[in-house]
């Protein structure tokens, strides 16, 4: 007796599913008391330069096309025309001369590449470039980037880039059967990049200058205002909007602002933030922030597993048998299961420990707890911003 077995098993927790099959209820409620007074959360204190940028000194993005070799095999194959005209075209300048169809390019992957370059970077410094393939390329594993220029958005050469690639993961596969670590199709080459040009961003002496907040809030921008005061000892900084802050340039320092700058800098500050919850939910990951708050709610929480199991058992004929056959008879089973869990009640001002603490004795998982989150807000719970990604 042979006998060959299938399983096909599905989990269903979505909300919908949940909500038809009354596996979960996620209940907003009232009838709570407030609670005590919650302490304030710590305020988060952080250098002046790790918050701001000054106006107008803004990076540059780059971008260029060039030729990774070495590749083991994993190239561009034939249906990539411009990799082999690209190689045909550099083999003639070193008095090669090969036709495009005459080239195996499986060792060759063309690549776009991209970098951005500080505002303050001069000729002579290395920054970081990434290469990514734009043909079919499997692999960039063990490739080295050719000299490749990076222009900027004028069209003018600002920085050379070459060297070996850098992946971050690994490939193997043979006989039909690959594992990939890491995506492998992109790769960094540290310090790749050697500027060309000098950029002209000195700061020229002036009367007054303007921080930008990266996180603009008004509250912060305050914060920060009333620190650059008690520095210098004056009234020089005011607030223009909640991503602005100006700054009005003491006598002493109206011809060296770098000066000032650097005296400014490592100010700290105390940054305010918005409450956020941020979700994405290709990956499963859900960030909750310090400042999260949640009002007077109830919730229940449970799952719904559906388990069908078919087994194929094969019944042959006994021997010398007349007119018998094989055939294959399915053996389906199918069952369900529904956890049970208790109902947690939540009061007014809940803190994030208490709500991590409470979604944990639920035993919910970063799937459910998307799901929990994006129903809390529509109930009216959720005292932060929601973010998907």
């Amino acid at each position: 007796m042979l006998r060959h077995a299938q399983l096909d098993h599905w989990s269903v927790m979505g909300t919908d599913l949940r909500t038809l099959a009354s596996a979960a209820v996620i209940l907003a409620t009232l009838v709570h008391p407030v609670g005590a007074q919650q302490q304030a959360p710590p305020i988060a204190v952080s250098r002046l330069k790790d918050v701001t940028t000054l106006q107008g000194a803004t990076t540059l993005p780059l971008i260029g096309y060039g030729l990774v070799v070495g590749l083991n095999k994993t190239g561009d194959r034939r249906q990539t025309i411009f990799s082999a005209q690209t190689l045909a075209n550099m083999l003639e300048r070193f008095g090669v001369a090969v036709p495009p169809g005459g080239i195996k390019i499986e060792n060759v992957a063309a690549v776009m590449v991209t970098a951005e370059i500080g505002p303050y970077a001069q000729s002579g410094t290395r920054i970081d470039i990434m290469a990514s393939s734009i043909g079919d390329a499997r692999s960039l594993q063990g490739g080295t980037l050719l000299p490749t220029p990076l222009r900027g958005p004028d069209g003018a050469i600002v920085v050379l880039g070459q060297g070996p690639l850098s992946i971050g993961g690994f490939g193997v596969g043979g006989g039909g059967n690959a594992i990939a670590v890491n995506h492998l199709t992109v790769g960094r080459v540290p310090g790749g990049g050697l500027v060309q040009v000098e950029r002209q961003t000195a700061i020229a002496p002036a009367d007054e200058f303007r921080f930008a907040l990266r996180d603009p809030d008004f509250i912060s921008a305050g914060r920060i205002a009333k620190a650059i005061n008690v520095e210098l000892g004056a009234d020089r900084a005011h607030v223009s909007d909640a991503g602005t802050v100006i700054v009005s340039v003491p006598n002493e320092y109206r011809a060296t602002v770098p000066d000032l700058l650097a005296r400014l800098e490592p100010l700290p500050v105390a940054i305010d933030t918005m409450a956020r919850v941020v979700i994405n939910e290709r990956t499963g990951t859900v960030v909750l922030g310090g400042d999260v708050r949640i009002g007077p709610v109830a919730v229940a929480h449970g799952n719904l597993s559906l388990r069908i199991s078919t087994q194929y058992n094969v019944s042959q004929p006994t021997e010398f048998s007349v007119g018998g056959r094989t055939v294959v008879t399915p053996d389906t089973q199918v069952g369900a299961e529904q956890e049970t869990r208790q109902l947690v009640s939540l009061e007014e001002g809940t803190t994030l420990a208490d709500v991590v603490r409470a979604l944990n004795t639920l035993g919910v998982t970063p799937r459910d707890i998307i799901a929990i989150m994006q129903a809390l807000k529509v109930s009216g719970a959720l005292r932060a911003d929601l973010v998907i990604l």
